[in-house]
This record gives structure tokens, C-alpha cells and sequence, in this order.
């Protein structure tokens, strides 16, 4: 390519960039200027007292300018819309009717009207609407009745609103408020707590949003409902929705015919606003606040959440797949059949005292690709249910059969092993438990004592190496009385360790069980303050497990403990304490470090100040897992002889023993040391002479 046709070619982007830029920002300047011309009317409108004559002179204005001549002699001029059937002549005489809401009214009547009547005010607002908005004004009356339509099953109720052809309300009948007295039905949202809406732009540049409109609602069947927009020239815009039986799935299609001639063949995305007041439903506010945040899935990767502890805001890229807008046990989740392109979300809890029924401000702005020609333009599955394990990982044969929507991760079971062992081992045999036995104070006692069998041969190997040291105990206390003081520190180490593998002991080896036994206890506090099925369920005297189990209210708060007593709480902390005291006993020259001795006892009561306002399900497991750890510890007191543990001792201790590789590694590291040690005390005595 020679350098006049790179030139060429250069000057001839050039002027194409020029054209398009110019041509967008004409655009874009035709479309702010048809804004700005319609506010100012507005304006113009709100700011000069409104009277007949002035309507009037509205009025033959606008049928001038946008209707159609019908008698040139007298310059008359007709404009007939769904709202407007007017004539207008070059005196500017106006008559015919004005249609305002489903009242046909005559135009000399609405002029005759006093100055700054409402009526006056309708009109002026109907024909402002008329002028931006054209074909789409008849939807736009605000005060105008809305149609309500409720669908639904035994688990969930949804009711449908004309105006803006949105789901207004959502209740599940199956669970209770913790709130209230008596206990309601859990209601999601309501009208005034929700909103959502699509927004596009017209042929006549105007930013339409579905919040203003007045959809006509038809009810399909039992399952289905369908508001649609029928606009001049054939078009029409429809939502339908479905609501799929005892799934807490409402799916969403929408649907359009002809819309060229509303919006442009040139827009290519459609916004949708989503905007949810978090209400309370439990008793505890702290808790709840805790555990509701806005959690979202991009395409191939593992879902995220915003913070649920301080305002947040974050803008989203690429493939969208889901976003929820997440309580504590109930969530409402929004899932796009063909993602969304963009969207930012943002979350800001509410600060208010104990008695505020609002959590957080939670709110979604996103688009997704949008065709005028395209007849089924988008897809949506809403759900509006518990955060259950079972029920969230059977969703995707109903909803999306050939991916992992991953919408388990809305109940919150930990991370890595926790979360494994939460999945795979307790939720299981908590669901298998619960098949049969409908006292949930029973089925976590059952629980505790399965995790305990499975535990057990850890717990025994724990038992065993401390009787080992306690045996021990007297040769070691030998030991460090032959090799006194610091420049004998290592022969002392030497001494220990062959006496460790000559009776076949290890100081780690009771250690270790305990060690294995902590992501168990672990996961168990991520499970139970997240189990829905606790919710509501009462045992002994505790009437909610998945709340504290308040049984005195204080007259005062105190720091980092509360106002209230949780008995289940209190008793997991003095059986701790009794569980730590015969732990001490057991190990050998436990009694012989007094600070080690009262940071031991320190524990039991930090948890106490922990988990007073934790679920009482939780501190109910925790006191029946040491109960039955004491019971264990004394059963092997009394089946164990530490004299039978002696005498097997011995016995290893006349076998030829191998060392392990770590052994080994160890006591070459140690005779190393050793030797440096030697030298350097070499070293400074030479010094000193």
C-alpha cells in the first residue's frame, strides 16, 4: 500500500468518525432538547395559575400543530387519540371530549371549570403527556385504578399490579413472622416496599419508563397472568408471568408485536430497575441485619455478595446469570435466561433502634440486549422463597437443566471444609432425621450424638495419649531434675524424645484429634444460625432454635453481652468450664502454670459473652457435645487402667523401634544444634581468657 492510499484511507475514517459523532450528538441534543421543551412546558404550565382560557389556548395549540386538517376553508384542524377526540379552529375555538380515565368529558364543561380545579389540572397533565409520550399517553393517567391480580399455591402468593404490569406483592403462607402478634404470613414485599420497572427509549427520543404506565391485566389461567400495552399501528408490549407450583418460581416473558414503529431498530438494550426495602421478620434485629445482603452470580464464576455491614456499591461486567436480594431465611432472586449485560447494585442498611421494621435500601440497575424486531425479547425466572439447601439445589432441573446456578450459596455453610462437610455429611442426615421425626430438639440431639460415634475413634486416641503422659509424667520430671538449667536444654530435649519413642508416645498425638475435631465444630456454627427448618421450631423452653432462647429480659445492656439471658447459652458455658477443669486434670503438670490454668478458664466464659445472641439451636449442639464428651472422659477413666497403659509401655519399650524419617530429621537437627552449641561455648571461653 503506497502512502497516497494510506493517506486516503486515513482521511476517509476521519470523516466517517466526524459523521457518526455529530450525527450522535445531534441525536442526543434533539433528544435532551425535546426534555427540556417538555419540562418547560411543565414548568410554564405549573407556574401560571391554570384557568379555562389557558387550557383552552393548550388545547387549540396543540391540535394545530399535531392534527390533521379537515376543513381548509376554516383552517379546522381534528386530533383524535385514545385520550383526546378534539377539534380546533383558527380563533382558536376548542371542541369535542377529553377521555380521563374511563370518564368521557366535554371540553366546554372542563373549561368552564373554576380556576385551579383538578380537573383542570388532568387535563393539562393528559395533554403534557400526549406531547411526549404520543401513542403511549393513554397509559399514563396516575390516577387511574389499578388492577390487582393474585396467583399462586400454598406456598406462595403473588399479586400482579396493572400499574406498571409489575408483581406488587409476595407472601408465603407456609412460614410466620417473629415480629408480629399472633404471627402473620412472611410477606416479601408489598407495593410500597418494591419496585421494578423497564425503561427504553422511543422514535420520538423519549426515555419511557414501565413504572408510569397503566398495563391492561388479563388473566390467562390459574397459573398465569399477561398486562400488555396495545399501541397504535399493531404494536403492543407485554409481560406474562407464571407462577410454577411449589417451586417459589415466578417466570417472566416479554413479549412484543410490532414495535419498530414505538422504538427504534437502532436501540439495542433495554434497562431494568430493581429497587427493595429489606423488612424484619425475626426477633432479633442484629442477627437478621448480619446475615441479609445483595449477592449476585457472573457467568462461570463462583457468586459474590456486597457487604452486609456498611453501605456499598459495585459495578458489574459481563455475563450476569443472577442477583438476589438476600434476608437472613428468605430471599428474592432475579435469574436472566440470556444474562444481563451490566448492572450495578447497591446496598445500605438502615440504622434505627431494635423496634425499626426496615434492614437495608437494596437496588439493582441493569440492561440486557434488546431488539424492537425480535418478538420474545427477554426471559426472566423470579424466586421468592426460603434460603433451603435441598430446595435451591433442586431448582436448576426447573429452571436451567444444563448449568449450576449455584443459588445454594445463599445459605450461608462456611467456606472450603466447612462448607464440604456441612454439604455432604450434616445437611443429609439432618434431612434424613427430619423425615422421621418432627421435634427438632430431638433430630439435633440424634445429630450430635452421630457426629459424636463418627468422632469417636479420635477422641479415644486423644484419651489414650494423655493417659500416656500422665504415665510419663514421673521419668520426665527425672529428666529435667538430671539436666538442669539452660546450658542442658538440649540434652534435656534428646532425653525426652527417646523416652517418647522407647513406650511409643508423641506430645502431639493428643493433639492431633482435637485438631481434626474443630472444622466439625466449625461448620456447625456456620449451619445451624442458617438452617430455615430451626426457624420457628420450639423444644424445652426455647421457642424459636434458630434465636436466642431468652428467658430474662435486663433492665440495662451490657457490653459485648447484651440485655438478655440465653439459657442454653448459660449452660454451654458451666459445662464447658467443668469440660475444661477435667481436661486439666487429665493432662499431666496441667496445674503447674497458673496463667495457663486461668486463660483456660477465661474461654468458656468469652463464649459465653459470644454466643448469648447466637441461635439457641447452636448453643443447644454445643452443650450436648460436651456433655457427652465429659460422659466419654469418664467412661475411659473408669474402662482405661493407666497401670495396663504402663504395661504396655514397657512392653513397647523392649521392641526395636525404627525411626520415622521426621524422628530421624529431628534428631540430627538436634545433635547439629548440639555441636554449635559446644563451639560457641568454646568460642567464649577463649574470649575470656
Amino acid at each position: 500500500m503506497d502512502k497516497n492510499t494510506l493517506t486516503g484511507l486515513l482521511l476517509m475514517g476521519a470523516v466517517l468518525f466526524g459523521f457518526m459523532y455529530c450525527n450522535r450528538s445531534s441525536q442526543e441534543q434533539h433528544r435532551q432538547a425535546a426534555t427540556e421543551q417538555q419540562a418547560d412546558a411543565t414548568a410554564e404550565a405549573v407556574s401560571k395559575p391554570l384557568t379555562g382560557d389557558s387550557l383552552r389556548g393548550e388545547m387549540a395549540k396543540y391540535v394545530r400543530s399535531a392534527g390533521t386538517l379537515v376543513d381548509s376553508a376554516a383552517r379546522t384542524y381534528a386530533l383524535t387519540t385514545n385520550a383526546f377526540d378534539l377539534r380546533a379552529d383558527s380563533t382558536g375555538n376548542v371542541s369535542g371530549s377529553v377521555v380521563l380515565g374511563e370518564t368521557k368529558t366535554i371540553v366546554d364543561s372542563i373549561i368552564a371549570a373554576p380556576a385551579g380545579a383538578p380537573v383542570l389540572a388532568r387535563v393539562m397533565t393528559a395533554l403534557n403527556n400526549e406531547r411526549a409520550y404520543k401513542g403511549m399517553a393513554q397509559f399514563m393517567d396516575t390516577e387511574a385504578k389499578a388492577e390487582a391480580i393474585t396467583l399462586g399455591d400454598k406456598n406462595l402468593k403473588v399479586t400482579f399490579s396493572s400499574r406498571g404490569g409489575r408483581i406488587a406483592s409476595v407472601t408465603l403462607p407456609g412460614y410466620k413472622t417473629e415480629t408480629t402478634t399472633p404471627p402473620s404470613p412472611i410477606t416479601l414485599f408489598t407495593d410500597s416496599t418494591n419496585s421494578y420497572s423497564f425503561e427504553f427509549t422511543t422514535v420520538d427520543q423519549q426515555r419511557v419508563n414501565t413504572a408510569d404506565l397503566n398495563f391492561k391485566a388479563a388473566r390467562v389461567n390459574d397459573s398465569t397472568v399477561r398486562m400488555s400495552l396495545p399501541l397504535p399501528d399493531g404494536a403492543e408490549l407485554a409481560f406474562v408471568y407464571t407462577v410454577i407450583p411449589d417451586k417459589y418460581i415466578v417466570k417472566m416473558d416479554i413479549e412484543q408485536h410490532n414495535m419498530e414503529s414505538v422504538i427504534p431498530t437502532t436501540v439495542t438494550t433495554m434497562r431494568m430497575l430493581w429497587h427493595q426495602t429489606m423488612m424484619r421478620n425475626e426477633k432479633g434485629r442484629t442477627f437478621e441485619e448480619r446475615n441479609s445482603a445483595i449477592y449476585y452470580k457472573l457467568l462461570n464464576e463462583s457468586p459474590e455478595d456486597l457487604s452486609a455491614h456498611s453501605d456499598e456499591k459495585e459495578k458489574l461486567q459481563g455475563s450476569i446469570k443472577w442477583i438476589g436480594f438476600k434476608n437472613q431465611f428468605f430471599s428474592s432472586v432475579l435469574i436472566a435466561r440470556k444474562n444481563l449485560a451490566t448492572a450495578e447494585v447497591a446496598s445500605s442498611p438502615i440504622k434505627g433502634k431494635e423496634d425499626e421494621p426496615r434492614l437495608k435500601e437494596m437496588s439493582m440497575d441493569a440492561t440486557f440486549e434488546y431488539s424492537s424486531k425480535n418478538e420474545q425479547v427477554a426471559g426472566f425466572d423470579f424466586y421468592f422463597g426460603p434460603n433451603d439447601y435441598p430446595l435451591l439445589s433442586s431448582l436448576d432441573d426447573v429452571i436451567s437443566p444444563d448449568e449450576d446456578l449455584e443459588l445454594t450459596r445463599l445459605v450461608p455453610l462456611g467456606w472450603g471444609l466447612f462448607r464440604w462437610i456441612n454439604k455432604f455429611v450434616v445437611i443429609p442426615v439432618f434431612s434424613f432425621l427430619s423425615g422421621f421425626i418432627s421435634n427438632y430438639g430431638i433430630i439435633i440431639l440424634l445429630l450430635t450424638i452421630f457426629i459424636k460415634l463418627i468422632l469417636f475413634p479420635f477422641t479415644y486416641k486423644s484419651y489414650m495419649s494423655q493417659a500416656k503422659m500422665r504415665v510419663l509424667a514421673p521419668e520426665i520430671k527425672e529428666i529435667n531434675e538430671k539436666y538442669p538449667g539452660q546450658e542442658n536444654a538440649m540434652k534435656r530435649q534428646q532425653e525426652t524424645m527417646k523416652l517418647y519413642s522407647r513406650a511409643g508416645a508423641s506430645p502431639l498425638s493428643g493433639c492431633l484429634p482435637l485438631l481434626l475435631q474443630m472444622p466439625v465444630l466449625i461448620a456447625m456454627f456456620s449451619f445451624f444460625p442458617s438452617a430455615i427448618e430451626l426457624r420457628g421450631q420450639s423444644f424445652l423452653w426455647a421457642h424459636d432454635l434458630a434465636a436466642p432462647d431468652v428467658i430474662l429480659t435486663l433492665p440495662f445492656n451490657i457490653p459485648f453481652y447484651g440485655s438478655h439471658v440465653s439459657l442454653f447459652c448459660l449452660l454451654m458455658t458451666v459445662v464447658n468450664i467443668i469440660y475444661t477443669r477435667i481436661n486439666m486434670q487429665n493432662q499431666p503438670g496441667g496445674t503447674s502454670m497458673p496463667g495457663m490454668k486461668w486463660m483456660m478458664y477465661l474461654m468458656p466464659v468469652m463464649f459465653l459473652f459470644f454466643f448469648n445472641d447466637y441461635a439457641s439451636g447452636l448453643s443447644y449442639y454445643y452443650f450436648l457435645s460436651l456433655l457427652i464428651t465429659i460422659i466419654q472422659t469418664y467412661i475411659f477413666r473408669r474402662c482405661v487402667s493407666e497401670e495396663k497403659v504402663r504395661a504396655q509401655m514397657l512392653e513397647n519399650a523392649k521392641k526395636p523401634r525404627k525411626k520415622s524419617g521426621f524422628m530421624a530429621r529431628l534428631e540430627a537437627a538436634q545433635k547439629k544444634q548440639e555441636a554449635l552449641m559446644r563451639e560457641q561455648a568454646k568460642q567464649n571461653a577463649k574470649r575470656r581468657r
